[in-house]
């Protein structure tokens, strides 16, 4: 564990004691709720607050993982060790003209909103999605026909040594549900989405009709990671889980939701541990059955 006062002094020199929890409960801060404990949770105010952290975490070798919204992602059992950096806190939204630019900590839900009330199309499809715009870049995050590569201009990143810069969506290979970010270290701070004019009714009959077929086909009840797994080219998902008889399944308190299969809800107090296991248990059963390869969406991180 990397719980050192040394440590802590230097993160509260950078980002304030308000800013910096040691032990925190990373179930509080995932839409599934679950895992286990960060060492050091950190929710900087600033580009170069955030700059300052990784560069800590680099010149002191402690372990750093950046950590969004939490609304696509499992954190196991046993927490993350060193800094876990959230940029909650960089919410802002702004408009000029077509152009909407927006920190990463902001959801995309609300940047789709600010889109509607400025009269400008092609965030429809953003109305639904939970998670924040960082994450939103991070996997190219789409629904009902549309995804952020349609929108993206640009994006200001920094990346593991501590360097900012801004990059076009060219830069991001954004592909389905993916992009080099990952792969490129990349700390996503803020987003630049190209707009269309529109027309305000039409474009809040498309958001109203896609919340009212998220609302009623998701269990939104229930904590859970969102869709669980990729579509299997030719086919859909939840519809594999359900022909597979797996409609309810549960292990412990996690269960294969009765309203759409392919989502996977914390019912009753799941463990990590349960949760994951119950999505292994889903692809191994649909591929005896189907000989289908069920690719996670869902990103899992932390230790057993």
């Amino acid at each position: 564990m990397v719980n050192d006062h040394h440590t802590y002094e230097k993160l509260t020199a950078i980002a304030s004691e308000k800013n910096v929890m040691v032990n925190e409960h990373l179930k509080n801060h995932t839409y599934t709720r679950l895992g286990g404990k960060a060492d050091f949770f950190v929710t900087p105010e600033t580009y170069e607050q955030v700059k300052e952290i990784v560069r800590l975490s680099i010149e002191d070798d402690i372990p750093f993982t950046l950590l969004g919204n939490g609304s696509n992602l499992i954190v196991k059992d046993g927490g993350i060790r060193g800094i876990v950096l959230n940029l909650k806190q960089l919410t802002s939204i702004k408009t000029t003209g077509t152009t909407i630019v927006a920190q990463s900590g902001a959801r995309i839900i609300d940047v789709s909103r600010e889109a509607l009330s400025k009269t400008l199309t092609g965030l429809e499809f953003a109305c639904g999605i939970p998670g924040s715009v960082g994450g939103a870049l991070f996997m190219n995050a789409g629904a009902y026909g549309g995804e952020i590569k349609d929108v993206l201009e640009s994006a200001i990143v920094v990346d593991w040594n501590g360097d900012l810069y801004t990059l076009s969506a060219d830069d991001l290979d954004l592909e389905y549900r993916s992009s080099n970010i990952p792969e490129k270290g990349y700390i996503v701070l803020e987003a630049t989405f190209s707009m269309k004019v529109g027309n305000y009714e039409e474009i809040k009959a498309v958001m109203d009709d896609l919340t009212f077929k998220r609302e009623s086909k998701q269990p939104l009840e229930y904590p859970s990671c969102g869709s669980v797994f990729k579509r299997p080219p030719g086919y859909f998902a939840g519809k594999l889980i359900q022909d597979s008889g797996l409609q309810g399944k549960e292990i412990g308190g996690a269960q294969v939701s009765l309203k759409h299969a392919g989502f996977i809800v914390n019912k009753n107090g799941a463990s990590a541990e349960e949760y994951i296991g119950l999505i292994h248990f889903v692809q191994d059963t649909v591929k005896d059955k189907f000989g289908v390869n069920l690719e996670r969406e869902v990103k899992i991180i932390g230790e057993d």
